[in-house]
């Protein structure tokens, strides 16, 4: 692993950073100024809710055509566009006078940070590695959690000392002076897979390089979704409800920040071991069970009420993360190829967002007719359930497609 680091330290690091620096543009760093610009709007929680889901939808309709920047702009500039314009939404985002400024600021913030940043980073790995790709993704998805690890306790304790006005600018500043400057050093010299390919990765190698319009007209592309869309949906749930959860089970107002940490280190350890399984095994038998620690964290979330039940959730988030976020940085590659990438991964990209937006959306209506979360997680529990049958359905037609 140190030598493969030391060999490949600047296209890992540059996704690490990006991966990171997602956060900016993530639910669970921007849940923490909902309080704020309710306050500060004269909001409900549903009507902030609904602003949310909008703003998210309209990010998710953009993906499929920025994101194929990818395949015809290189690397390093697109993160020259994209990081100013994050910096911006960041900026705007503090300093927003009015709901609709505040709206379009959550739109570049989800678009950007939690769309393209993360987009970026695992299409030009997934292109730039081939024989180690799982291992490359394991390392490069750790930056999400390094970020959801630190950025929101730094934004937390700036918040408390100067406002939360004060923590966007920082980050709009860090963004500026670290974060644009990083990258682009890491990317400006592309990659050029080299060596010869193992023998594990060989037996998963593409037999050709599928288009977008291929893509969407494969069955089981759309059965993955079932199960690619589930971690997203569920774990933005989670996190956005995290206030409502406090309260509904008196847990302590640090609880949740603490169990971040938890969930982050987790996560760390399982996305490695993911990415030794996919190098070894390939992606196709990987997502035959990706989804079971989902399953279990939602059984258990159903019947949470103390504060250790609530670490036992996120244990098991964590490890359900640390499969997912490896897996779906080399699944497209390796079934797909990489030619396409960028389009193809636009795609799944933005049904992720997607994903994000209904899930606080749909979950928060349900709330407000009276279903508590903890009922509604036992009906995610159930489709995990089923959707770890389509995967296992879709696994073996992709190793009969091999």
């Amino acid at each position: 692993m140190l030598a493969f680091l030391k060999q490949n330290f600047r296209w890992i690091a540059g996704g690490f950073l990006l991966t990171c620096f997602s956060s900016f543009g993530q639910t669970y760093f921007i849940s923490g100024s909902i309080a704020e610009w309710q306050a500060a709007f004269d909001l409900s929680h549903g009507e902030f809710g609904r602003l949310y889901m909008f703003a998210t939808l309209c990010s998710a309709a953009c993906l499929p055509f920025v994101g194929r920047l990818m395949d015809v702009v290189p690397a390093h500039r697109v993160v020259l566009a994209v990081v100013p314009l994050l910096a911006l939404a960041a900026l705007s985002a503090g300093l927003a006078a009015t709901v609709p400024v505040l709206v379009v600021s959550i739109f570049l913030l989800r678009l950007l940070g939690q769309g393209m940043m993360t987009h970026i980073a695992l299409t030009a790995t997934g292109r730039w590695f081939v024989a180690e790709r799982g291992r490359a993704v394991s390392l490069v998805v750790l930056g999400h959690q390094g970020g959801e690890a630190s950025i929101p306790l730094l934004f937390v304790s700036l918040s408390i000392l100067y406002g939360y006005s004060a923590g966007w600018i920082v980050a709009s500043v860090v963004l500026l002076l670290v974060g644009l400057p990083a990258i682009y050093w890491c990317y400006r010299v592309p990659r050029i897979p080299h060596g010869t390919v193992s023998t594990e990765t060989s037996r998963v190698a593409v037999t050709r390089h599928w288009t977008r319009r291929e893509v969407l007209s494969d069955p089981v592309f759309w059965v993955l979704l079932t199960g690619v869309l589930a971690p997203p949906f569920i774990g933005t749930t989670i996190f956005y409800h995290q206030n409502y959860m406090t309260a509904l089970f008196d847990w302590p107002p640090q609880l949740f920040a603490q169990s971040l940490v938890i969930m982050a280190a987790t996560t760390v350890a399982f996305a490695l071991l993911t990415g030794h399984a996919i190098d070894r095994l390939g992606a196709r038998v990987v997502i035959r069970f990706f989804l079971l620690p989902l399953t279990a964290s939602c059984f258990a979330l159903a019947f949470a009420s103390s504060a250790q039940s609530l670490l036992f959730v996120m244990i098991l988030l964590g490890i359900s993360y640390g499969f997912s976020a490896t897996l779906f940085g080399a699944l497209w590659p390796e079934i797909y190829g990489t030619r396409n990438l960028g389009a193809i991964r636009s795609v799944t990209v933005s049904a992720a967002v997607l994903a994000t937006a209904a899930g606080p959306g749909v979950t928060g209506t349900l709330i407000d007719r009276g279903i508590a979360l903890p009922r509604q997680m036992i009906f995610l529990g159930f489709y995990c359930l089923l959707a770890v049958l389509a995967m296992n359905i879709a696994s073996q037609v992709l190793q009969r497609r091999k």
